[in-house]
């Protein structure tokens, strides 16, 4: 019998009992928190929920960026049997309000002003919402509004006077019990409410560990958000289930930094994450005198030389064995360096990951575990076997979990993480669930050896006027891994031909633009220069040389901006909402075909 997630807490929290257990920056450096310490503030917290009147299936919704709360706060409504709502930071106080109206949520927790303020804005609105609890202090807690850490003390003289409470309400808790709703991003349409009950997430913790060791010794960086059911599985549950130690970075743009500092053995992020690492370092290296560029790219061509025999289940001798070893003192241990020095592995999941970045972090000595999931399936459903990682493909099915591919090539899946179903809405419930298997919407294939090989979503399969059916994702991750493209979407769905929506790298094409003299006097004027046209001209080129005709971008636009969550275009996972862009931009969409091929 699976293990509720309050138990996996308690027991790895009992069992390793480390000075270290929880690791958060403040204003005088980093400051660990030790397994007593959060046991007693998860319990203090969850007696304080209580009395506020959370019981047994209520639902408490979390506003917030990751931080040490967010788990406490997490683990003190399971804790109690009551279901966390996790909620994106980013998203609008409309957006808000519609996953606190749908699950009616009876408390929600805030991290900043700011967020409490977005909370204030709708309450008058929300009358299943009683407290609006902030973790920081706001200008005013007025009406509903509640100090998150006058409740944690509160709780505390509940726990001295009644020591096993908590623990008592936590035993209570069945693994089949509803843990989690959690709403998906919604590419289209309003968010859906995945249920996961305790033994959904459980059965997938269990699941991962028996494929990648980790123990107490090993430290993580904990920065893809929390509200994202893959950090949360992976980079707290597994975490927590193994004893290692969970630092929290600031924020995505301090991850880097904090790396530096905090030395983490082990890291989850999604495919963007290491897309822009893979960025970064090259466009550095681009930059540099021509004998380090040259030191760099040579050691560069060597680590993945060896990366791919590694692929092929293969080791470097004589000669490359011992060029690799210099290689790995000049660039790979710097590269290395840059995150830490001490990372053993990452793992990646999300959406697919490039095997061109999967080839460079290996050739640095960043092994890469890459897996698939989805929020409706707790989420890991493959995963790559640490020493058996196969780029290009999403790895064997974990155990205890089954796979088959569908009509159209959708790939099936059924298990003990399935989802319990949509919250109040059984007729997507009906509709993603048929016959025992949830249907993921994404199209691929099982390869010889079991890998699972995802090429694209079932949805953003465009078929051309002609009839064609042609799978955007790979093409789009290919531009992407160029040093002058930062996102690409393509497009053609009942057009006569593909086009493409190019937003460039504009930090490498303005300092190419300066180093070549091309005259412009803002942004737009640097993108209609004809010199920028033709370069970005060779990089469609270089793909379509590949392609099918009926597969081929036959013409392409460059977007003044980035993409962004704002606008409602990326997800809070940062995948493309494909429908937007095609209305935001439908006039350079419109202008693309208005000529013909």
């Amino acid at each position: 019998m699976p293990k509720t997630l309050i138990q996996i807490f308690l027991d790895t929290a009992d069992q390793h009992d480390k000075p270290a257990h929880f690791m958060r920056k403040n204003a005088v450096g980093w400051e660990s928190i030790s397994s007593r310490q959060a046991v007693q503030d998860v319990e203090s917290l969850g007696l304080g929920l209580a009395s506020l009147g959370v019981s047994r299936g209520d639902r408490v919704a979390l506003l917030s960026e990751n931080r040490y709360e967010w788990a406490l706060t997490d683990l003190a409504t399971l804790g109690i049997g009551a279901v966390t709502v996790p909620i994106y930071p980013t998203l609008t106080a409309q957006q808000v309000r519609y996953i606190l109206e749908n699950s009616e949520a009876k408390v929600c927790v805030v991290s900043t002003p700011a967020q409490y303020d977005k909370v204030q804005q709708i309450a008058a609105d929300l009358p299943s919402l009683r407290v609006i609890l902030a973790m920081e202090p706001a200008p005013v807690l007025g009406g509903r509004g509640q100090s998150f850490a006058h409740l944690v003390d509160a709780g505390r003289t509940m726990r001295e006077q009644e020591p096993r409470a908590f623990r008592q309400s936590a035993a209570l808790v069945k693994a089949e019990d509803l843990a989690t709703i959690i709403y998906t991003s919604g590419t289209t349409g309003d968010p859906k409410g995945a249920m996961l009950s305790h033994a959904n997430i459980a059965s997938n913790v269990e699941a991962g560990l028996k494929i990648v060791q980790l123990g107490p010794t090993d430290r993580s960086l904990c920065f893809l958000p929390l509200c994202h059911i893959f950090e949360r599985m992976a980079g707290m549950y597994c975490m927590l289930a193994a004893g290692v130690t969970i630092a929290y970075a600031q924020s995505l743009e301090t991850v880097a930094a904090d790396a530096m500092e905090v030395h983490p053995t082990v890291l989850t992020g999604v495919p963007r994450f290491y897309e822009k690492v893979y960025a970064r370092v090259m466009e550095n290296a681009l930059a540099q005198p021509a004998l380090r560029k040259n030191i760099f790219f040579w050691g560069l061509h060597v680590g993945i030389e060896v990366a791919r025999l590694h692929f092929r289940g293969e080791k470097p001798s004589g000669l490359l064995a011992l060029q690799h070893a210099i290689a790995d003192k000049l660039v790979g241990a710097k590269v290395r360096a840059r995150v830490g020095g001490n990372l053993r592995f990452c793992i990646s999941g999300g959406a697919p990951l490039g095997p061109k970045v999967m080839e460079f972090f290996f050739a640095v000595g960043i092994p890469i575990c890459e897996g698939y999931g989805l929020t409706e399936t707790s989420p890991v459903i493959c995963l790559n076997p640490p020493g058996r990682e196969r780029p290009g493909a999403v790895g064997p099915v974990v155990p205890g979990v089954e796979v088959r591919i569908g009509e159209e090539g959708e790939i099936l899946t059924r298990g003990p993480h399935v989802m319990m179903g949509y919250f109040r809405n059984e007729a997507a419930t009906a509709a993603a669930i048929r016959d025992g298997w949830f249907h993921t919407g994404d199209v691929g294939h099982l390869d010889d050896d079991g890998y699972l090989v995802i090429t694209d979503r079932l949805k953003d399969l465009l078929v051309t006027a002609g009839g064609k059916k042609v799978a955007p994702q790979p093409f789009e991750g290919r531009l992407k891994m160029s040093k002058w493209i930062s996102e690409a979407v393509m497009l053609g769905d009942q057009r006569p031909y593909c086009i493409c929506l190019l937003v460039p790298n504009f930090a490498v094409l303005e300092t190419e633009a300066r180093a070549r003299g091309w005259a412009h006097n803002n942004r737009r004027e640097l993108l209609a220069h004809p010199d920028a046209l033709a370069l970005y001209q060779r990089e469609i080129d270089k793909l379509n040389a590949d392609l099918a005709p009926f597969e081929q971008i036959k013409k392409f636009a460059l977007l003044d901006r980035d993409l962004s969550q704002d606008a409602g275009e990326l997800t809070p996972t940062l995948k493309v909402r494909r429908r937007v862009v095609t209305q935001k931009f439908a006039e350079q969409i419109e202008s693309l075909y208005a000529a013909g091929a």
